[in-house]
């Protein structure tokens, strides 16, 4: 396998989903850290790329989704621009030469250019980390297999509530 074709993707490692004082708190999050740490590394050196997908909402959430909009009112917001929420973990966070694709749905695929980005670096193969599973990781991987990446979940290296 060339390694060179390879992309990992770490999907909302942000403070918003690993805090438990958040109302977004993914509760196998912080467990699988350890094994996301270990992911980056190996990409690393086998020289993959890796984009990091983060959530990033405006303080008035007028690009929040639909299911989410009324808890966004509720607690006064989250995954906010410039708020701690919206950090990386600091163990997991990029380093240099990684990409960063910002969204506001989902799928890192939707309405970003993680789909452009991917093709200019020859990427064909696809390795899915993060939170939250049901939503995120599943929207993600579905839209990836659409758009014909082989598409692998790490699943020791990805959590949901």
């Amino acid at each position: 396998m060339n390694i060179t074709d390879v992309a990992i993707l770490v999907i909302d490692m942000q403070q918003d989903f690993l805090s438990p004082a958040s109302p977004l708190f993914v509760a196998g999050g912080p467990a699988m850290v350890p094994n996301l740490q270990r992911a980056l590394k190996a990409a690393r050196s086998a020289n993959a790329s890796i984009i990091h997908a983060t959530r990033r909402h405006r303080a008035t959430g007028i690009d929040v989704d639909q299911s989410r909009r009324t808890l966004f009112a509720e607690v006064g917001g989250f995954l906010v621009a410039g708020t701690l929420g919206v950090e990386e973990l600091p163990q997991i966070a990029p380093a240099s030469g990684d990409f960063t694709v910002v969204k506001t749905r989902w799928s890192a695929f939707f309405a970003t250019d993680l789909d452009a980005l991917l093709r200019r670096l020859g990427t064909r193969r696809l390795i899915l980390t993060g939170v939250q599973t049901p939503n995120c990781i599943r929207a993600t991987a579905n839209d990836a297999l659409s758009l014909d990446y082989a598409t692998t979940v790490l699943s020791d290296a990805t959590a949901s509530q």
